[in-house]
């Protein structure tokens, strides 16, 4: 008996994936909170963009039940580091040069590398926070109509 690995499959046509946390972390198990504290996404509404790699979507794939996601835009990545983004003011890395923190570089200055967003104009989806995307929901892959989330939420 042969099992066969599920590989996560990297989204076509994008080098970036916008990643928000739809729902609160009261009651998520411990490797859950671990998988969010890595994205960077440790409150309610908070957006991360991340690279698409194997790696990324296998942690995404980890928190599909919590998170909505999907690819994302030049001009709309443009578009919130404009208006969401925060300078970050320490230092890039630490005092022997052995560890670099990690930000977001956009036109030569660092940002943090997540996003404080607002909730959505007009909700999430029409069923709530607790049912996937196909099925009228907010939660997982949302595809193209991810630009059009955020855009409600900046």
């Amino acid at each position: 008996m042969s099992e066969e690995k599920v590989q996560a499959k990297p989204i076509a046509n994008t080098g970036k994936i916008a990643v928000v946390l739809v729902r609160g972390m009261v009651g998520m198990t411990q490797p859950i909170i671990d998988t969010l504290k890595m994205l960077r996404l440790n409150h309610k509404n908070y957006c991360a963009v991340v690279e698409n790699s194997p790696q990324m979507m296998g942690m995404i794939k980890k928190v599909k039940d919590y998170v909505a996601f999907g690819p994302i835009s030049e001009d709309t990545f443009k578009e919130l580091v404009e208006k969401r983004g925060e300078i970050y003011q320490g230092r890039l890395q630490d005092g022997k040069a052995k560890y670099s923190y990690k930000t977001l570089e956009l036109n030569g200055k660092h940002y943090k590398p997540y996003f404080r967003l607002n909730p959505p104009l007009k909700g999430f989806g029409r069923k709530g926070i607790k049912l996937a995307f196909k099925a009228g929901g907010a939660l997982g892959n949302r595809g193209e109509k991810m630009n059009d989330l955020i855009k409600r939420m900046l």
